[in-house]
């Protein structure tokens, strides 16, 4: 077989089929809770229907020899455990700021669930989100577009917070030493959700950069945008680990960092829309792990698997890991109708890079592999026959 990768013309060598040869893998899948897409299934289920399905859950993820589960605790604003700072969710229990009753709280379940099974669990927030587009239930006094109202705003049909709010931040860093504080988490998780992907209007922070630039502030709005977010990113890194040094910190960004980066790639610059510098995050070591989300296909050169995986380890100058998020649902017919040759073929990718820590790939979403679309569990069965653990960081 010739070493170039069949499906596009690169120097990145790549071979199909490849087996993993090290006992080390992150294989990992999303557990999305926002707007009930993958658990539980009902936001009004009972408490103990809402368990048996995260134990089928947690049964299936083992059985296939996965190791991670990353399990959304924030999606709006709100918790999927018990918290003194933010509001019970929506998603578990139909009105927010209800407990689940008979009471239980689902991190903790999970914890102990998965860990009997080797697993890992990274509790997943969304930082700035405090309602997604077209829900309309009432927000309870502890959610924060109450407690900061002047930072909230409704922007494409979300409540978004303002990241340039430093009270919005402090709250943003609080809830998350928390969580690390609390729970026995293996990891936090955050994803691509900065600044909002844009509705074609301005982001309405015309107030908050005045104050900014009153109080001395020399940064144009693009780079303090990106300061705000990189701060956040900074501060979450230094706290969790002040509270629990071994304890991992992830981010899922958006899979193109710019457009025209490297050549010929082309697409939405999670730059300069989301004002996400995670190439940054990556070259000074804010993060233990990236999880770029490349949810292209291997052949189109606009947006070409291999060739952004190939760009986002070559920044990784401090050996930090990355993880690549793979587009599961991209297999459903309703969506584009991926074969499932496109995924093995993309982990294969993933695992020819092995050495240059391109260590697991991440799955969205769980639901596929719930309901075996395209026999999804018997192609992961054979790439995850031998048992892995999650790759060690020697810096934590």
């Amino acid at each position: 077989m010739s070493d170039l990768c069949e499906s596009h013309p690169s120097d990145i060598k790549c071979c199909f089929s490849l087996k993993n040869t090290t006992n080390e893998e992150f294989r990992a899948v999303w557990i999305a809770t926002v707007d009930n897409i993958d658990w539980p299934s009902s936001k009004t289920a009972s408490s103990a229907r809402q368990q048996t399905e995260l134990i089928h859950i947690l049964n299936t993820i083992q059985l296939l020899n996965m190791n991670v589960v990353i399990f959304q605790v924030r999606p709006a604003g709100d918790a999927f455990y018990s918290s003194s700072l933010e509001p019970w969710s929506f998603y578990l229990t139909g009105t927010q700021g209800v407990a689940p009753s008979p009471l239980w709280d689902p991190l903790e379940f999970i914890i102990n669930e998965a860990h009997k099974r080797n697993i890992e669990v990274h509790a997943w927030l969304n930082p700035y989100r405090a309602r997604i587009t077209g829900a309309t239930y009432e927000l309870t006094p502890t959610n924060m577009a109450k407690r900061f109202p002047q930072y909230a705003y409704t922007y494409a049909k979300n409540i978004w917070m303002d990241p340039g709010a430093v009270e919005v931040q402090e709250f943003i860093v609080n809830v998350t030493a928390d969580i690390a504080s609390r729970y026995a988490v293996d990891g936090i998780h955050m994803d691509d959700y900065f600044y909002p992907y844009s509705d074609g209007t301005e982001f309405p922070d015309a107030a908050t950069y005045a104050d900014y630039q009153e109080h001395g502030g020399h940064l144009n709005k693009s780079d303090w945008r990106r300061s705000n977010v990189n701060s956040l990113i900074q501060s979450i890194y230094t706290q969790i680990h002040a509270i629990r040094p071994k304890v991992k910190f992830g981010v899922s960004p958006f899979g193109i960092w710019k457009s025209g980066v490297p050549t010929g790639i082309a697409g939405l610059s999670s730059y300069d829309s989301l004002f996400c510098d995670s190439r940054m995050w990556l070259e000074q070591g804010l993060v233990d792990y990236m999880t770029p989300q490349l949810y292209w296909q291997i052949d189109p050169p606009a947006q070409s698997y291999p060739v952004l995986l190939n760009w986002w380890v070559e920044q990784s100058v401090k050996d930090r890991h990355v993880y690549p998020g793979n587009a599961l649902y991209r297999t459903l017919p309703s969506v584009s109708d991926w074969s499932l040759n496109e995924i093995i073929r993309q982990i294969d990718i993933t695992r020819s890079m092995r050495n240059r820590l391109a260590l697991g790939n991440v799955f969205f979403s769980l639901s596929q592999i719930m309901e075996n679309v395209k026999g999804i569990q018997n192609s992961l069965a054979i790439l995850y026959q031998e048992k892995a653990i999650v790759p060690k960081m020697n810096w934590l």
